[in-house]
């Protein structure tokens, strides 16, 4: 089973390229156990009076992709996950939003998550939910000593670079929206200043997935790779 980072990007009519492998490893999951349909978690913070829509559109697009049971759960931002939303499920999908918020919601079950995925449950992190998967985990801020480094509007209410412990589900640091929102300068700048040993920065409608040893890149972008060098920061790009 593998770690899905997805780079964000939401369409009505989106195919869902990039939950294919993920939803068919927890339909194998299911499988083994005798369940015809696999049972998602879909764990999702803040929204405000759209979450009822947020909710709706994560579970029409993972409908829309392969036969699945998406659990929706939902909280406030500032407010827990209970450890119960883990409960009897063959993969997890954590979504998209104020980054800061889902790395608090989760932090009274990363142990759990862990431990999980260790077992072969298929993680999948849209936006936030690829960021916080890093062991260090850039969770927003758009400067550094007061110096811009990306977009002021991508940095998750943090003015600066902001990179704490995260799920450890990855051993690189991820930032997204990478071509269209600017943010890969952001990863460079952190990678430049020490605060990260390189990382990814993934495209919208783009996955890495992180298994068996290999990374494997489909979608509609490129992630790119970010990693330091003895004259500098080094830049490449993984296609799709």
């Amino acid at each position: 089973m593998s770690i899905h980072l997805i780079g964000g990007g939401r369409s009505d009519d989106y195919d869902g390229e990039v939950y294919e492998r993920f939803l068919a490893e927890a339909a194998a999951r299911a499988s083994s156990i005798g369940r015809d349909v696999a049972r998602v978690a879909v764990l999702l913070v803040g929204g405000g009076e759209d979450a009822p829509l947020y909710s709706h559109a994560y579970r029409e697009q993972l409908l829309r992709t392969a036969p699945c049971d998406p659990v929706i759960a939902h909280v406030d931002e500032g407010e827990a996950f209970p450890s119960s939303v883990l409960t009897d499920i063959d993969g997890l999908l954590i979504g998209g939003g104020h980054t800061p918020s889902y790395l608090e919601a989760v932090l009274p079950i990363v142990e759990e998550i862990r431990l999980l995925v260790t077992d072969g449950l298929p993680y999948a992190g849209f936006s936030a939910g690829a960021m916080i998967a890093a062991d260090r985990a850039i969770i927003g801020g758009w400067q550094i000593g007061g110096v811009p480094i990306c977009p002021e509007e991508t940095g998750e209410d943090l003015d600066e670079l902001t990179v704490v412990e995260g799920l450890g589900l990855v051993d690189l640091a991820v930032d997204v929206h990478a071509a269209q929102w600017g943010t890969l300068s952001r990863l460079i700048a952190a990678t430049e200043a020490g605060l990260v040993d390189g990382g990814v920065a993934i495209d919208e409608f783009t996955v890495i997935i992180v298994g068996d040893g290999e990374l494997r890149v489909e979608g509609a972008g490129s992630v790119w790779r970010v990693s330091p060098g003895d004259e500098g920061v080094l830049v490449g790009t993984l296609g799709a």
